[in-house]
């Protein structure tokens, strides 16, 4: 019943679609040689061409679980708050992408660095094609920059790892057996206020059978807390899951490179020259404040239309 409620709001946007044209047809007929109207007409003509292709580029989303909604996974590097800072900056650039794309992105579980950044950070995005657009960044991402935290103002070179995996829907993908679940309590050792220290709000979720292990203290309520851990083990469990799947492909491809440290997938360099590239498609971007400021489209969609994020 999901599934047809997700096809049957595809139509509607199709069929909205062509009632657009139809209209904007008939008005240009009528208008003229009236040029305010004719401005007018023009303006809605394109955002029309732009919506069509949108929805033209979500055809190529043929994987299981594209039109989900993600969650994204931002992890520090080595190199202390160099890499804290960029794990931070790419949060930012996620943020961005959301808003511009009238997404909504909850920060689930966040772990400050000890002078400035992030040492992690998980966010959950909701919206049409989330995963489908957002499991290209999955992998390492390269930094280079004159830093700001050097005294000497040298150059620095700084990663940080992407993770995105599928929501998980638990009455359908994933079914987690009280037995295989170990629950524990403890007292929050983040920021937020007395109540989260002098209580056991903190939750630490052991699934037994695959050795994963999620731990939440953002929230001030334990059920919450425990709520959003939940969350998170199913959609490690899932993306396990995907990976499996993905190495028994690669058995029959060939030599499959995986998304750790060393593989960047792609590097951001803000010194000496300006530039962002993606080593997977070699697709450059010459202004890296923007594509940091959430302009990533091009990146994403250079990636689908190549066919890696394809899946057969």
């Amino acid at each position: 019943m999901r599934r047809l409620a997700e096809q049957k709001r595809v139509v509607e946007r199709w069929r909205e679609l062509e009632k657009k044209v139809a209209d904007l047809t008939e008005l240009a007929h009528l208008t003229g040689e009236d040029e305010s109207l004719q401005a007018e007409i023009q303006l809605e003509t394109e955002q029309v061409a732009a919506a069509l292709e949108r929805l033209e580029f979500q055809l190529a989303f043929s994987g299981e679980y594209d039109e989900r909604n993600a969650i994204l996974a931002v992890h520090a590097g080595a190199g202390g708050t160099e890499s804290q800072d960029w794990a931070e900056m790419l949060m930012r650039m996620y943020l961005r992408w959301v808003e511009r794309h009238g997404y909504r992105a909850e920060i689930l579980e966040s772990t400050p660095g000890e002078e400035a950044g992030m040492k992690s950070v998980l966010i959950e995005i909701s919206g049409d094609y989330a995963y489908g657009y957002l499991k290209a960044e999955h992998g390492v991402h390269r930094l280079v920059r004159l830093s700001p935290f050097d005294a000497d103002h040298a150059r620095h070179t700084s990663f940080a790892l992407v993770e995105v995996m599928p929501e998980a829907r638990a009455d359908v993908d994933i079914e987690i057996v009280p037995d295989d679940l170990k629950v524990e309590t403890f007292r929050s050792s983040g920021p937020g206020g007395q109540h989260m220290q002098k209580t056991s709000s903190a939750v630490r979720l052991t699934h037994l059978p695959t050795g994963l292990v999620v731990t939440c203290q953002s929230e001030r309520s334990q059920y919450r807390n425990k709520e959003i851990a939940m969350t998170i083990l199913q959609s490690r469990i899932l993306e396990l899951e995907l990976e499996k799947r993905a190495e028994e492909k690669a058995k029959l491809k060939g030599k499959h490179i995986a998304a750790g440290w060393g593989n960047q997938i792609r590097s951001y360099v803000l010194h000496p020259y300006k530039m962002v590239k993606d080593h997977r498609t070699d697709y450059q971007a010459s202004n890296p404040d923007a594509v940091l400021d959430g302009e990533l489209d091009g990146l994403l969609e250079a990636y689908h239309r190549s066919g890696l994020g394809r899946e057969e």
